[in-house]
């Protein structure tokens, strides 16, 4: 180790220039702000939610399931599928009442209002209806009327399917 020399500047801390210390916002507030705007966005999310998807959202049973969680199901919207027990659609003013059945013989009155179903509507068909247990009642008030139908339906449905054109083959290599 060499000795210093003379001529050489020594620093000493008033030689330094001045240090410019910015001062931090609280951590507190950054951490308030975060939680606010976190705070925001999942309530902006949890309404989105539950307006867009609360209609769109319908729970699906059969006859049979829907009579058995009657309790747990209330007056919450849900799907109900079923078959049309024969000889039981009657019009009554403007509602149009008919019973169907499930897969173990369960039987549920059903009340709908919401305008006619379509001309496939008819005894032992198999359809889904959309709506709620009716307050009261031990009936099933539908708004909705969804009728299935197999894949038989045009050729046991020649007349009503006269314009359809069936699908052409594709050729190789299209």
């Amino acid at each position: 180790m060499t000795a210093p020399r003379m001529d050489d500047p020594t620093l000493d801390d008033g030689d330094l220039p001045p240090v410019v210390v910015t001062p931090r916002p609280p951590v507190a507030g950054n951490r308030r702000r975060l939680v606010v705007g976190l705070v925001v966005v999942g309530a902006a999310i949890g309404f989105l939610v539950w307006r867009g998807l609360g209609n769109a959202t319908v729970y699906f049973r059969t006859a049979d399931e829907a009579v058995a969680e009657r309790a747990a199901l209330g007056q919450r919207r849900f799907r109900i599928e079923g078959v049309v027990k024969a000889e039981s659609i009657r019009q009554d003013g403007d509602a149009l009442t008919f019973t169907i059945y499930g897969d173990r013989g369960t039987e549920v009155a059903v009340v709908h209002r919401g305008g006619q179903p379509t001309g496939l509507f008819k005894d032992n068909i198999p359809v889904v209806l959309e709506g709620r247990w009716a307050q009261g009642s031990t009936a099933y008030a539908s708004d909705r009327v969804i009728v299935k139908h197999s894949e038989t339906y045009r050729s046991d449905n020649p007349d009503r399917v006269q314009d359809y054109e069936p699908a052409r083959p594709a050729r190789p290599g299209s």
